[in-house]
């Protein structure tokens, strides 16, 4: 059988920091050549001319919940990454917190199995950290996993570790990256027990970053940060929302050697508490969307590197549960298909570069979790990569929106960039609106 070969021509790659105007040669699964003035070296290559788009490499969405198995009316693997690929997301990490939970060796191996028959995206899992489950931790292989997650704040499936004593334990015997969703939990249920007895269940959605408030989320990423600095664990704090975290963390540390890490979700860099009024619950998420100062501050952290990671904790939920009162809807909302391209919006308001985006999406996520050839556009590395225009505009409708739930919090908003192509492991998986038949996707692997 024949290599499959892709030669594009004139294509503005970034990568590493820059943009140069080049050509890009695939064979197989892999970046072969980066040149100027590549020819094709056989009559089967298939020549693609990228004059005047951006060839940037997949990104790597470090936090997501695709719902399966056990909650596959809100979405599922094979739904939700078709919509990341063709968001120009082609590696994910999924989330333990689904039904059962991922926190023995044998749930973990069956996601695998799972997403090997039904992924468009390459993929990976987090390994669930409980109350009672430190000897399965113990037993995993460190490249069986992408990491290690541990919920501090309760949020969709019930996870919570809140004995200190399991805490320390898990910070001081694992070599996994552990990964926390900081919020914390007395603060938030005294907060929400006062507004229950102000309200009823049908509390002001505006009240949800009261409630969830700065305190909560402070408290719980100090806490876990002077633990990590204890036990000497390397420790990922997820999706800050508030100004106040941002100054836990540091930057003058290489990335590389950095043992405390941090991320933020395209939705605390986008909504504020002002847009409660108009989204209602579509935007609730745990933690919560907050102040306009809090997004200023958390964008200033992006851009001196106090942030490591753009991320999305995609979290679909169907609009028929989101429309619930307050105490019944549930946090969190659909995000991998309007990621990039709202981080390209963001570009093009003046915000952030497409080299940052690039940093923050692509190549840092690969840095902090050991991912093997993947996340720059290199000779030797996986062909994961995606075409942009930036001059194509779209506007986000129900009817182009690939959630399973059908819904998204972008709904009405219009994207000045595009995705046009998406290439996963050397093949075109995605190309103007349509997808691939075959499915190219590989599990991750790690150089650790």
């Amino acid at each position: 059988m024949k290599t499959k070969k892709t030669l594009i021509k004139n294509a503005n790659i970034v990568n590493e920091g820059k943009i140069f105007n080049s050509d890009l040669l695939i064979e197989g699964q892999y970046i072969k050549k980066i040149g100027e003035s590549l020819t094709p070296n056989s009559p089967d290559v298939l020549v693609l001319d990228a004059e005047g788009k951006f060839l940037i490499p997949g990104a790597i969405d470090d936090q997501v919940h695709f719902r399966e198995p056990g909650l596959t009316h809100k979405g599922n693997i094979e739904t939700e990454s078709k919509a990341a690929i063709a968001g120009g997301i082609t590696s994910f990490i999924e989330m333990p917190n689904t039904n059962p939970q991922t926190t023995t060796i044998e749930k973990l191996e069956e996601k695998f199995d799972m997403a090997s028959k039904t992924s468009s995206a390459n993929y990976s899992f987090m390994f669930g950290g409980t109350n009672d489950n430190l000897d399965e931790i113990l037993k995993l292989d460190a490249n069986q996993a992408a990491g290690l997650k541990l919920f501090l704040g309760s949020s969709t499936g019930n996870m919570l570790v809140d004995d200190p004593e399991v805490l320390k334990k898990i910070f001081k015997n694992t070599k996994l990256r552990i990964s926390v969703h900081c919020e914390d939990e007395t603060t938030i249920k005294n907060n929400l027990q006062e507004h229950i007895e102000k309200y009823g269940d049908d509390i002001p959605i505006k009240q949800h970053p009261i409630i969830r408030s700065e305190e909560a989320c402070y408290l719980s990423s100090s806490r876990a940060i002077e633990l990590a600095k204890e036990t000497g664990a390397r420790l990922h704090v997820f999706h800050l929302s508030t100004g106040k975290e941002t100054s836990l963390f540091e930057n003058k540390t290489p990335l590389k050697d950095k043992k405390i890490t941090s991320e933020v979700c395209i939705h605390h860099l986008w909504f504020t508490d002002e847009d409660y009024d108009k989204k209602g619950t579509h935007i609730k998420w745990n933690p919560a969307v907050k102040t306009a100062k809090d997004r200023d501050q958390l964008w200033e952290a992006l851009l001196d590197d106090r942030i490591d990671v753009i991320a999305t904790d995609h979290a679909p939920h169907t609009i028929e549960e989101k429309s619930n009162v307050y105490t019944k809807a549930p946090s969190g909302g659909p995000l991998v298909q309007h990621a990039l391209p709202a981080m390209l919006e963001m570009h093009h308001r003046g915000k952030i570069s497409i080299e940052k985006i690039v940093e923050k999406m692509c190549h840092n996520p690969a840095i902090l979790f050991d991912v093997e050839r993947r996340g720059y556009i290199k000779e030797g590395y996986f062909a994961d990569l995606v075409l942009v225009d930036l001059n194509n505009p779209w506007t986000v409708t129900k009817e182009n929106t690939l959630y399973k739930c059908g819904w998204s919090p972008f709904e009405g908003t219009t994207f000045k960039s595009r995705i046009t192509h998406t290439f996963v492991n050397g093949n075109v998986a995605y190309q103007n609106s349509k997808f691939s038949e075959v499915k190219y996707a590989k599990r991750l692997t790690f150089n650790r």
